[in-house]
């Protein structure tokens, strides 16, 4: 009876989120590979390490950006591999006591003299005047996070989605487990194995089940990673209570102001000096190296700025991992917050991360298996849509036809 009533949620949760992992698997095959596609699509945007030049320090870069245009302020930045982009917003104009128009939220800068290399919308974001090629991979990011919509509720559907996608793993892992009595392990070996010399049917039916078998950790790994992105109020809540775990809205009402601070009283430069002296302070206290600066922010809500590095306990080769916040009127140091050691759950939430975005220690062979895992996933979709189909059709068939296909129906269910 349980079977029975696992065998129906798994069809009509299936058929209900297909056409959605196939759409999120074939976009994440694309953005395993984000970077170097943009490269590809958009050299003008990339620069090669000029030969013994160091890149500017990040005080200069924030600098830079705000002498490009005096409208703007920089909200937070960070230096790639080959460019820096730094978030701006328009400074408020005294004449309106509204935000000056900048139209645009993000800078491209040269990370070796500060040149402008392109202005654009927010990650995510594809409208705008920009060649086609610019606006490739925000849609396919667009896509995969949001449907396209760039609003919270397709966030919210996606992470729907993935919900379903976590909860229906298990089941679907269930019904793989042989049912009666004998010896386990020869009766569910048969569910990892694939008869290739069978029936149309019966090998959609063991591309099926073996595929979830073989690629189950990673099915449920990318489905809660997903919930984590797209539904924080269920994914907190479940890690708080299972692990050690700091949620956002915790971080943001122990450090938020009674009212913003838009002009601390240290600027960009010393912000920076005082972050890297503290956290070459927090790096002997927790034992890791500091690679090389990453980015800073300022963040008004809090009076404070973010200093950021890459460092030697980091799990991605991007991201806002290793970083400490500081007071911005006395540079005191308010909290550091590391990639893993502090809380347990906190550290799974970056190696979630991290699994999800592709960058697990920026390896390329893990790339490649992240990408390989989007057409799977998609494969694993349109299997089970062959298998109810074909199933549908030959129950509805005369009787004669119906008794001849029973055998295999039974023997698939």
């Amino acid at each position: 009876m349980i079977h029975r009533y696992c065998e129906r949620l798994h069809r009509w949760t299936g058929l209900l989120i297909a056409v959605f992992l196939v759409v999120v698997g074939l976009t994440g095959s694309i953005l395993a590979f984000q970077w170097r596609i943009d490269r590809l699509l958009n050299p003008q945007l990339h620069v090669f390490s000029p030969s013994q030049q160091p890149l500017l320090g990040l005080a200069t870069l924030a600098e830079d950006a705000e002498a490009s245009d005096p409208h703007l302020r920089v909200n937070y930045f960070w230096v790639d591999r080959d460019q820096a982009k730094v978030v701006v917003r328009g400074r408020t104009d005294p004449s309106t006591g509204m935000p000056y128009e900048l139209g645009y939220s993000v800078l491209i800068l040269n990370p070796w003299n500060g040149a402008v290399l392109g202005r654009e919308g927010m990650e995510g974001s594809w409208t705008g005047p920009e060649p086609w090629r610019r606006k490739v991979l925000p849609f396919v990011y667009s896509l995969h996070t949001s449907l396209a919509t760039n609003t919270n509720t397709g966030w919210t559907v996606v992470g729907v989605v993935a919900l379903l996608w976590t909860l229906d793993s298990f089941v679907g892992f269930y019904l793989t487990l042989p049912r009666g009595t004998g010896r386990f392990w020869p009766r569910w070996r048969q569910a990892w194995r694939v008869k290739w010399k069978a029936s149309s049917m019966r090998v959609h039916f063991d591309l099926h089940r073996a595929g979830g078998l073989w690629l189950w950790p990673l099915l449920f790994v990318f489905g809660w990673s997903s919930v984590m992105l797209g539904l924080p109020g269920v994914y907190e809540p479940v890690m708080k209570h299972a692990f050690s775990y700091i949620t956002n809205s915790q971080s943001i009402a122990e450090h938020s102001l009674p009212k913003p601070l838009e002009t601390p009283a240290l600027d960009w430069r010393q912000a920076q000096e005082i972050g890297e002296r503290t956290m070459a302070e927090e790096a002997a206290l927790h034992h890791f190296t500091v690679l090389r600066p990453y980015g800073m922010a300022y963040v008004d809500a809090y009076g404070a700025y973010t200093y950021c590095v890459r460092s030697s306990i980091d799990l991605r080769s991007e991201g806002w991992d290793t970083s400490v916040l500081l007071d911005g009127n006395t540079g005191r140091l308010q909290s550091i917050d590391l990639p893993r050691g502090q809380h347990t759950g906190n550290t799974i939430s970056t190696f979630l991360w991290a699994i999800h975005y592709g960058d697990l220690h920026d390896s390329l062979p893990y790339r490649i298996l992240v990408c390989a895992f989007g057409t799977l996933v998609t494969t694993l979709s349109y299997t089970g849509v062959v298998i109810w189909w074909r199933k549908r059709k030959a129950r509805s068939r005369f009787k004669p036809d119906l008794r001849s296909n029973r055998a295999e129906i039974q023997e698939l269910s």
